[in-house]
């Protein structure tokens, strides 16, 4: 009878160390396969892609903008954020420096908006908001304002976005204005908007797109440049008057 328990205990004994060894083996096989996200900001693309090789990750450069603080050909931001945890062959998405803007800003004020578009393309640029409203003593369709201004320097996108005079039927009625699209835009040149309409800003929020929790069951999101418009109230299209404030939400 003592032998028989003394078998079932070390029948036990044998069941309860295979267990340990499995629980353990499965969390090495899954926690093996996680990776931190390393900082590349900073490097260029190449070291970028050998440092994210060595990790088991996969790079792909989502975005180029002008920056006067990192030096072109170098990762300016990237998602996931440093440190986030995900598994081996994520892809991380980079932002890549083109550095201080060198394209000569053209000056656009009294010229037709078809022309001035023309003018935006030959420059190697790229037409952003074109907003209209009210000016006195201009043409319809003439452009009063443009952001960047011309010859300007330190510009981190190429992008211009104009004012343009407003036809008649554009104006009624005369105290309210249509909210223009200002989510993707930069900060800057969202605020020129808003301040060339007549119109004035509230508190600016700031939103840290990276403190939310990495999804790894889904696709990753194409990286935001801090400084990015994300939000914004009242919403594009809305009617709008001088008296009420402008919310803008701003990627961090």
């Amino acid at each position: 009878m003592i032998g028989f328990f003394r078998f079932i205990l070390v029948l036990l004994l044998l069941v309860v160390v295979a267990m340990t060894s499995a629980i353990v083996t499965m969390h090495f096989a899954i926690h093996g396969t996680e990776v931190a996200i390393p900082s590349f900001q900073g490097m260029t693309v190449s070291e970028a892609g050998k440092r994210a090789a060595s990790l088991g990750l996969t790079l792909h450069v989502e975005n180029r903008l002008y920056s006067t603080e990192v030096p072109a050909g170098r990762v300016a931001n990237q998602s996931p954020a440093t440190g986030a945890i995900v598994r081996r062959g994520w892809r991380v998405w980079l932002t890549e420096s083109l550095g201080p803007q060198k394209i000569a800003i053209p000056n656009l004020i009294g010229k037709d908006q078809r022309l001035a578009a023309i003018d935006i393309r030959r420059a190697g640029l790229t037409t952003g908001t074109v907003a209209a409203m009210p000016w006195p003593d201009a043409q319809p369709g003439v452009v009063f304002a443009q952001s960047p201004e011309a010859d300007a320097s330190g510009v981190e996108g190429p992008v211009m976005n104009l004012l343009v005079a407003a036809p008649p039927a554009e104006t009624q009625p005369a105290d309210s204005l249509v909210m223009p699209q200002l989510v993707g835009q930069g900060f800057t040149a969202a605020a020129w908007t808003v301040a060339h309409a007549g119109l004035h800003l509230a508190p600016v929020k700031d939103e840290d797109l990276h403190a939310a929790p990495v999804n790894l069951s889904g696709p990753p999101q194409p990286p935001v440049a801090p400084g990015t418009v994300i939000g914004q109230s009242p919403a594009a299209g809305d009617r709008v008057d001088p008296s009420m404030a402008i919310q803008l939400t701003v990627a961090k």
